[in-house]
């Protein structure tokens, strides 16, 4: 059986990626490819919609296919736990589901996932996030989405410890986790997260070196759970056992990946 993807955003650098595993995947065709300014009825007669837009095209392209009763797949940044929150009951009522992937790097969930195992151990922690210029949010769906689950572990000791935060230079302050952004020329994408502790300090960092290469697996990956799913799903953690367990993460199904080129992901200890 095929399923009819209809993507949006198809022109940006991460649609261009999605596309190409679409078109290249097995039981996938691509019956529309529409830009943000692209009139939301090309959506009619597709499976399942992918959105690759913009954070201000992407609630009302989640809210079209929710209406259609299609099952959507969202990549687009910027979305956090608070506007997710207003589109589940939506998508509960409709009986369809709608999957959000911060990051479809495998590396990416991995290094999440190890910071909010280490959470706990750390009075104080924050991150640094780094994009392209051309990034249009900030901070980053990927570290939002880290700050939430290192808060989900910390439920038992508390928010983070951190000083100063009414001055604008300490970051926006996320789930009491303070982000800061970099958008500069000649950068993919970086997160670190700087774990600290009387006497000590744990670094762990995640670089995106090619981003198809990067991001291949995971989107082929999310895109076969999007295609029955019922709900509301966040995270492509929540498609994999990575031997973690850590409270926020979604119910975790086994799936086997081989290694993962295009990205770097290292801890540090210092």
């Amino acid at each position: 059986m095929t399923t009819r993807v209809a993507l949006v955003g198809g022109t940006g650098k991460l649609g261009g990626i999605i596309r190409d595993v679409v078109e290249a995947e097995p039981g996938y065709e691509l019956v529309a490819s529409l830009s943000s300014q692209s009139p939301l009825s090309d959506l009619d007669g597709a499976d399942l919609v992918v959105d690759a837009s913009t954070p201000a095209v992407s609630i009302d392209v989640v809210r079209a296919a929710i209406e259609r009763g299609i099952n959507i797949l969202v990549g687009t940044s910027g979305w956090s736990a608070e506007r997710i929150a207003l589109v589940r009951p939506l998508v509960q009522a409709a009986g369809t589901g709608a999957v959000f992937i911060p990051n479809f790097s495998l590396g990416s969930v991995v290094g999440s996932a190890l910071a909010s195992a280490a959470a706990s151990f750390f009075p104080s922690i924050e991150i640094i996030e780094a994009h392209r210029e051309t990034k249009i949010d900030s901070p980053s769906g990927t570290a939002v989405r880290t700050a939430e689950l290192i808060a989900a572990a910390r439920a038992s000791v508390g928010p983070v410890e951190s000083p100063h935060v009414d001055q604008r230079a300490r970051g926006q302050q996320v789930a009491s986790v303070p982000i800061h952004s970099l958008r500069r020329p000649g950068v993919v994408a970086r997160q670190e997260v700087i774990l600290s502790g009387p006497g000590e300090s744990l670094t762990i960092v995640h670089d995106t070196v090619e981003p198809a290469l990067a991001y291949g697996p995971g989107i082929r990956l999310a895109l076969a759970a999007a295609r029955d799913v019922r709900g509301v799903v966040v995270g492509l953690d929540s498609f994999l056992d990575i031997g973690l367990r850590v409270p926020g993460q979604g119910d975790d199904r086994p799936v086997e990946e081989a290694g993962v080129p295009g990205q770097v992901a290292r801890a540090t200890s210092a």
